[in-house]
């Protein structure tokens, strides 16, 4: 059996004001919680056994996923009272873990979107003798993020910091957030303060000795750590570019879950999701957008690209394009809402208001 870690205790941050009154985990992705489809995979690759490490809104998870078993899991809760870091977390839940020393435990972050193959990185992990696998995915532009070469034989020779001029960029691998650690090497992680697990378990290994392999899969990822890579995630996973098992129904332009109701001349493209109990005018028309549980969006709306929260209403003949409105706010009619804006929970934007906005 392999056991898994699944970081969620991020505050998220970038991602409001979707994570407000939501922990960034928990935000729906083509109609169900982001870690839904995160669980979903783990359990398909042979996961039986995880344990969720919260911080941020602990509370939401169990009532929800409760102990697992309707996905087939045991899920276990450890909450932080102090952020810990990405490694001081993974230490925090280690008294939770049934592993031996020498098994491999798998462990991955709450905000990635990832085809990645798991059976793969944990079959390499055993082949290669190694004490830390780490997922490793090819970017065009790897300046956003820190680097991890490798050797011929795929093993990890050095931790870049995000390269500040062209020289600097001696590979286009990147950390993709999943790892496999031998049972004995979280437990070398120092106890009871934060710790990072990228600037110093990682490094601090590396200079001792210790085999770090990187197993390159360059299929699908994003980093759903901005709305708008949010909107795109969820997109891609109803139109099945984006691999999860756990997609309440059928792939395609769109999504629209039980109780929603939708004018019968409204318009649905690109995957857009419509969540429950929301309602879609006539002549609405929605291009690769979510909209979240009782929304509502008047007749001849126009939305691309955009997340609408959950209860939030959005005016006639109103244009949304790039626009995250927050959870119970109100666009009145005829507003356009360009590039990036976003508007806070319950906020109230009067009928005609607002024209453009540049990016906020």
């Amino acid at each position: 059996m392999t056991e898994a870690i699944l970081l969620v205790g991020g505050k998220g941050t970038r991602l409001r004001p979707l994570t407000v009154h939501t922990p960034k985990p928990m935000v729906p992705a083509a109609g169900v919680p982001f870690l839904t489809h995160q669980l979903a995979r783990a359990r398909a690759a042979g996961v039986e056994h995880i344990v969720l490490a919260t911080s941020y809104l602990a509370e939401v998870f169990e009532p929800y996923f409760g102990d697992g078993s309707a996905l087939g899991l045991h899920l276990e809760y450890v909450t932080e009272r102090e952020p810990l870091g990405t490694g001081g977390a993974i230490r925090n839940v280690a008294e939770r873990l049934h592993s031996a020393p020498g098994d491999p435990v798998l462990i991955f972050n709450g905000d990635i979107l990832t085809g990645l193959d798991i059976k793969a990185l944990v079959d390499t992990h055993r082949t290669s003798g190694a004490d830390v696998s780490l997922h490793l995915t090819r970017v065009e532009d790897p300046r956003a993020f820190g680097l991890v070469p490798t050797d011929g034989t795929g093993r990890v020779t050095a931790f870049l910091e995000k390269p500040q001029t062209p020289e600097e960029i001696v590979t286009d691998q990147i950390n993709a957030g999943a790892y496999v650690f031998n049972r004995s090497v979280i437990d070398t992680i120092p106890a009871d303060r934060p710790v990072s697990v990228e600037r110093e378990t990682f490094p601090g290994l590396l200079a001792d000795g210790a085999h770090l392999q990187g197993m390159v899969d360059s299929t699908y990822w994003l980093d759903l750590g901005t709305p708008q890579a949010f909107v795109r995630g969820s997109a891609d996973l109803v139109l099945g570019r984006a691999p999860s098992p756990a997609v309440p129904g059928r792939r395609g332009d769109r999504l629209v879950l039980e109780t929603a109701e939708v004018a019968p001349d409204a318009k649905l493209t690109g995957g857009t999701v419509v969540g429950p109990r929301t309602v879609i005018g006539a002549g609405a028309e929605l291009d690769g957008s979510a909209v979240l549980e009782g929304a509502v969006v008047e007749p001849g709306a126009v939305i691309r690209d955009s997340l609408i929260g959950a209860g939030a209403r959005i005016g006639a003949r109103t244009v949304l394009d790039g626009a995250v409105i927050g959870d119970g706010a109100r666009i009145g009619a005829d507003n356009e809402l360009r590039d990036g804006i976003r508007i806070w929970c319950d906020a109230e934007i009067p009928a005609g208001s607002v024209r453009f906005s540049s990016d906020q």
